[in-house]
Formats: C-alpha cells, structure tokens, sequence
C-alpha cells in the first residue's frame, strides 16, 4: 500500500498514542488545591499594615490614624536643598538620555 509520507502507519500510531496519553495525564499547570485564589485573597480586609514614615508594624486603626494625620498637614514635607538638586539632575540626565543616542552613565 502506498501511503503519503505524512500518513505512514508509524506516524499515525505515534500521533493516535500521543494524543491518548496526552488525556490520562493530570494538569500540571495548575495550583495544587491548597493554595488560596488570587480573587479571594484580594477580597479579605487588611486587619495590618507598615508606618508611611519608618516601615514599622501598625494595626489597622493606627494605620488610619497616622493617613489622617499626615493629609492634615497644611504644608508639603520639607527637603533638603542638595537632594532637591541631585532629583533635579537626575531629571535632566533622563531626559538627555531619551533623545541623546549614547546614553549617559
């Protein structure tokens, strides 16, 4: 008999062996069952949190408190002339680096 090269009965019983075995494996890609979904851990209340001002630990209603304290300010914080000046360089060296071809170390 003369079969395309495609269609060689090795050929179909490797494809048809495949495809079978491919169905009796389990999902790998998936999470194990133990692990909790994305949706629901962006659902759950934050009961703690970490200071704006030093990182450190706070309760929920701490938290609130120092937000609170620190939109009441009437003033922005205060920073210092020179690192006004490096964030300002800094800025400029960006904005050479968009247009120059070489960029600046």
């Amino acid at each position: 008999m003369n079969f395309p090269r495609a269609f060689t009965p090795f050929a179909v019983a490797i494809s048809s062996l495949a495809i079978a075995t491919s169905t009796l494996t389990p999902a790998f890609a998936l999470p194990p069952p133990e692990d909790i979904p994305e949706e629901v851990l962006r659902n759950e209340i934050a009961t703690e949190a970490r200071s704006l001002l030093n990182g450190e630990p706070l309760t929920a209603a701490e938290y609130a408190e120092l937000r609170d304290r620190l939109q009441q300010r009437g003033y922005p914080p205060e920073v210092s002339s020179k690192l006004r000046e490096l964030i300002f360089l800094l800025q400029i060296r960006r904005l050479i680096n968009t247009v120059s071809p070489v960029p600046l170390l």
